[in-house]
This record gives C-alpha cells, structure tokens and sequence, in this order.
C-alpha cells in the first residue's frame, strides 16, 4: 500500500476569513475516512491575522548592523556557499536591501531572538513571501490546538473521520535517526537546534532536508512518516507566487513592497493537500514513487516518498 498527494485549489485566504469554512468547502467531496489533510501553516497564519507590516516598524542599531553586514558580507561572501545556496540569492545577499531588510531584522529580534534572526530568511518561521507590501507572517503558537480544531471541524460538517497535519516549508534535516531543525515548535520528535546553526550544519553538510510538521491530529506515525509526508505534499502543493520574497517581486515585475493583494489573489493558491492511502498501482498520470514500509495507526502500509 502507499499513498497519493493531490493539492487542492483554493482562493487567497485574507486575514480575518475564517479558514475553517475555507478547509471545508474545499475538501467536501474529496474527502474520505482515513485520509490525511495536510496544510499549509502560512495560510492559516493570514487567515488568523498574524501579520505584521514591517513598513511602521523602527529597526534597532543591532537590525542596522545585521541588515548591512551580517547579511550583505557573512551571508554574501561566506556563508551563502558554504550552504550551497542559488547563485541568484548570493548575488541578492550581496545587495540587501538596508531599510526594508533593517526593519524586518528588528521584527525576527523581537519574535524570534538573536540566533533566529541570524538566518538569511524565514527567521524563526516568520516569512514573508506570499504576502503584500512590507507584511510578514508570525509562525503559530498553537499549531496542535488548529489541527484538532480543523479535524473536529471536518468530522462535524463532512462526517469524515481524517487526520490533520500541519506544515512549514522551513526544512528539517535529518541524521541517521536525528532529526532537527532551525525552525521554532515542530512536532515531537524533531529538536529545534540552535537557530540559524542548524540551517548551516543541514546545508553545509547536504543532509537530507524535508518540510517541517508543527501538528499532527488523528494519528501516531513514526517522525519519518511524517516527514515524508511533508515531503509529498509540497511536493504536490508548489511555491505559490515563488520561494523568496524576491522571488515573488520579479514574477510581478515590482520592487519588493509592491506586490498588491490584488496580484496576489489572481495567482492559483494551494494550501491544502489531501494524502489518500492506495493499494493500487498509480493511475494515469499520477507519478510512481520508491517505496519504503512504516507503520500508519497500527497499519503496515507502504509509503511512496520522494528519493531524497
């Protein structure tokens, strides 16, 4: 047995929407006993309003210095290749932008700490790609309480009995049996490792590196499991308006404040992907994956993950 990852097509989640409505309406009829629902902890962010606009924040002489020179000449001429990072986001380090980057150093010193806010992006979970002007998401504090309220959610209004994952595109790396991560309050199993030095040890070293699970209702299954998972669905799911902030600047042709909700919401959104067990052999045009056995709720079953 192994299993399929289909993304699901949504609109884009504005903050104050009530994204328990916005899960339900999208799952409804694609939906099943025993299949996992994975989502995307950024898009509940926005919807639950953990936003910050970077734009009315003052940034400290510490965001100064970590904006011109940590980033620009650390970041830039040293630590960018010694994590293997794209030529394209070493040639942009190199340029950090020294307002907008002080004022976002300054939002990852308060929410996320001094070791957090030494990685080149997503300090600590907070991100901003995805989102207009100078706003920024805050990862979630209650990412466990949202997926027991999203899989009570379901089985009430579709009377599907499912599991609920909740997941962060901020990797996790993994050791023989070790599993860790830069990324603030994953899930049992997976230790959050010294901030930004747990990003450079990952990718300094090339080891495996997969999304990071923050919540997990309705089921046990082993860290690898989930991992895989994670894995499967990003996979199926895409990067939305692109990786990085710049990213999501160039596909709209503006500087790096100017992307609009209103461009945001003509892109093709994909925060949620239904995971369905299969014993089967894939249909036409779904892709056939390595298998490896784990144990699914007391279940030997076969995953179908991605090679590594």
């Amino acid at each position: 047995m192994g299993f399929t990852a289909r993304a699901v097509r949504t609109d884009y989640w504005m903050p104050g929407e009530n994204y328990l409505e916005k899960i339900v309406k999208a799952v409804e009829n694609k939906v099943s006993d025993g299949d996992i629902v994975v989502i995307s902890e950024k898009a509940i962010s926005v919807a639950m309003g953990q936003i910050i606009d970077e734009g009315g924040v003052k940034p400290s002489s510490l965001a100064r210095f970590l904006a011109r020179f940590w980033m620009r000449l650390v970041w830039g001429y040293f630590l960018g290749a010694l994590c293997h990072l794209r030529e394209i986001n070493i040639k942009r380090l190199r340029k950090y932008p020294l307002k907008e980057g002080s004022a976002h150093k300054e939002v990852a010193l308060r929410h996320a700490g001094f070791l957090h806010a030494l990685m080149w992006g997503s300090e600590g979970g907070i991100d901003g790609s995805n989102l207009p002007y100078a706003y920024v998401s805050l990862p979630l504090n209650c990412a466990q309480e949202v997926a027991e309220e999203v899989r009570e959610y379901i089985k009430a209004k579709l009377n599907r009995d499912v599991t609920v994952m909740v997941v962060d595109t901020d990797k996790t790396y993994s050791f023989r049996n070790f599993h860790f991560t830069h990324r603030l309050k994953p899930i049992k199993g997976i230790h959050t490792f010294l901030g930004f030095i747990a990003y450079v040890v990952g990718r300094s070293l090339r080891l495996k590196c997969r999304p990071t699970p923050l919540a997990l209702a309705g089921a046990k299954m082993s860290i690898d499991l989930t991992l895989n998972i994670a894995e499967a669905a990003e996979k199926a799911r895409g990067y939305g308006s692109g990786r990085t902030v710049w990213d999501m600047a160039e596909k709209f042709g503006v500087g790096l404040t100017g992307v609009t909700w209103d461009m945001l919401k003509r892109l093709e959104h994909k925060p949620i992907v239904v995971i369905k067990l299969r014993s089967s052999k894939p249909k036409t045009g779904e892709k056939k994956y390595k298998k490896k056995k784990y144990k699914y709720g007391g279940t030997h079953i076969e995953n179908t993950c991605f090679p590594g």
